[in-house]
């Protein structure tokens, strides 16, 4: 699988060891832009004035904020933008600008000009005038800041300028060359570019055709027409190799990224710095010395691809309030998420398998690897075919049949590694049974997946071969030494249950076969004579020495007068019960 990530920071690769300060390279989509607020500002209706307007607006706020006033209310101090100005891209969108309030102004006069003919020279004047300012645009656009499809737009746009300037003029001859070559660079980026952004192109294309006809009508001869395009072709061969180089940088250095044979335009700035990133990346990994510093680049590279993410939701959510509706189909935006994921995961399981080599390396030095240990490795295999059936799931990808037989057959490959660590860890507690299954079930494993991997998982499945071989051996002759150990135990501890009754060995399994004869050693008649505690007797002799107190004197002296009590005052008070 081949995957070709370009974009229009390519220049931005590695620093060099003497870390000069490079140039930034800045893209203009000039047609883009143009059709853009042509369509959002009166050209929808034909409304040139409005555009104008809109033009005069936008040149008066690019010069504030870059800081390029011409001057104040009493003077003028002309300041045209320079290579020196050229610290924002946006400095461009002034010569740009400019160029379009005049040929605006004059479609203006063109309308205009149909009842007022003095108009027409006005009209040409300020053709002239956009000319001028396009090939200001193209001159500053010729430096090394901008990258080779923003120099393709600017010379369509100065022949496309120079072209209309030469059609008003009647001059048919330079316009068919100028028409031409505009339409002859815009179909060549309409090839180059993905099918979104072709659409536009194409369009333009189309829209120099019917000037193209009436020029060659108008110089008369058809054949005169194609020997004045070879005579072209052949007094401008420069321009049409420098034109060729051109267009192989633009391909070079397109924001647009291949994978899986579907290209998809990379619009955001945050994608675009993460996948020229990403495309460096083993390079860059290559030169880190230890694991940790791998480990800890790769982490690095893990959030740079999560934000990257979080701006493509964010663009998608944007574009769904733009269409009113989400649509079911994978829209570019939703396929380059998929792509971001499917980069996420590839490099979450190269995560993994640092840190399991990590793992590896660290209690190989020490002789042996820990049970502990062992657990940890199998759970980082689980977590690496965790995220390859991630990786069958994205959205968009699942009726590509050679991509899920792919993933297929990397999973089969560490499911190998996790049985056989799994194996690992059963043998540290002696069961050789289930360490003998898991090991056959990695060698199945390996022979279904080890034909069809890359090279160097090719390797490491012919090494596991060769150590599940030998721990297969290992564990047998353990299980063997130790069913040997269990049968003595098993024989001792037989002669001891033999010699005792049944009734003392109850809780024992053992097959005797005495129980079963004439004398069986049930319970012993008599039982044996045991020791049993006696049960104790308790004496309160601390009650001999205790003195008890007297209580004779507090007790009062009865009076013989109360002695009946209640009784005897009721029997008194009525006369009852008295003695007569």
């Amino acid at each position: 699988m081949s995957n070709q990530i370009v974009g229009n920071e390519s220049n931005k690769e590695n620093a060099p060891e003497n870390e000069e300060k490079k140039i930034p390279i800045f893209s203009i989509e000039i047609l883009k832009i143009i059709k853009e607020a042509q369509q959002q500002h009166g050209l929808r209706h034909n409304d040139y004035q409005r555009y104008r307007g809109y033009c005069t607006r936008r040149i008066r706020r690019l010069r504030k904020v870059m800081h390029l006033q011409q001057g104040d209310r009493r003077n003028f101090r002309k300041k045209n933008v320079t290579e020196t100005n050229l610290t924002d891209e946006r400095a461009v969108y002034i010569p740009l600008m400019l160029a379009e309030r005049a040929w605006s102004y004059a479609m203006q006069l063109r309308v205009e000009a149909n009842t007022e003919p003095r108009k027409k020279f006005h009209l040409v004047s300020r053709l002239r005038k956009a000319a001028s300012y396009a090939i200001q645009l193209q001159k500053l656009c010729e430096s090394e800041k901008f990258d080779a499809r923003t120099q393709l737009e600017t010379q369509a746009y100065v022949a496309w300028c120079e072209g209309m300037l030469q059609f008003e003029l009647q001059e048919w001859k330079p316009a068919i060359e100028n028409l031409k070559k505009a339409q002859m660079i815009y179909e060549k980026l309409a090839t180059a570019l993905n099918e979104e952004d072709a659409i536009l192109y194409r369009n333009r294309y189309e829209e120099l055709e019917p000037s193209l006809r009436f020029c060659a009508y108008n110089i008369g001869n058809e054949t005169d027409v194609n020997q004045l395009l070879h005579l072209r072709n052949q007094a401008q061969g420069d321009l049409l190799v420098t034109l060729d180089t051109l267009m192989a940088q633009t391909r070079d250095s397109l924001s647009e990224v291949t994978w899986r044979n579907r290209t998809v335009p990379v619009k955001n700035a945050r994608v675009r710095t993460f996948l020229l990133a990403n495309r460096d990346f083993n390079s860059l990994l290559d030169k880190c010395t230890t694991l940790a510093e791998k480990s800890d680049s790769l982490e690095q590279h893990l959030m740079d691809c999560k934000d990257a993410m979080l701006a493509i939701r964010d663009d998608i959510k944007t574009e769904q309030k733009m269409d009113g509706s989400s649509t079911s189909s994978a829209s570019s935006l939703q396929y380059l998420h998929t792509y971001l994921s499917f980069i996420r995961l590839e490099r979450s399981i190269q995560r993994n398998l640092l840190l399991i080599e990590s793992a590896l390396e660290n209690d190989g030095k020490q002789g042996s690897i820990g049970s502990k240990k062992l657990q940890d490795v199998t759970r980082l295999y689980e977590i690496l075919i965790q995220n390859i059936l991630e990786e069958q799931q994205l959205p968009g990808l699942e009726d590509d049949s050679d991509f899920q037989e792919k993933l297929i057959i990397k999973a089969k490959a560490y499911k190998a590694f996790r049985c056989y660590y799994i194996g690992q860890s059963l043998s540290t507690l002696h069961r050789w049974r289930d360490t003998m299954a898991m090991y056959e079930r990695a060698l199945l494993h390996i022979s279904s997946a080890i034909n069809q991997v890359d090279e160097d998982l090719k390797i490491r499945l012919s090494n596991l071969v060769n150590t599940i071989e030998s721990s297969k051996y290992c564990a047998h002759a353990q299980s063997v030494l130790e069913q040997d150990n269990e049968e003595e135990l098993d024989s001792l501890k037989n002669a001891k249950l033999q010699k005792m009754p049944l009734t003392k060995r109850l809780d024992e399994y053992y097959e005797d076969s005495s129980i079963l004869g004439k004398d069986p050693n049930v319970i012993k008649v008599p039982p044996e004579m045991e020791e049993i505690p006696c049960k104790p007797l308790f004496f309160d002799v601390a009650l001999n020495f205790v003195k008890l107190p007297v209580f004779k004197k507090q007790q009062p002296v009865s009076d013989p007068a109360n002695k009946e009590g209640i009784s005897g005052f009721v029997k008194g008070l009525w006369g009852w019960g008295g003695k007569k």
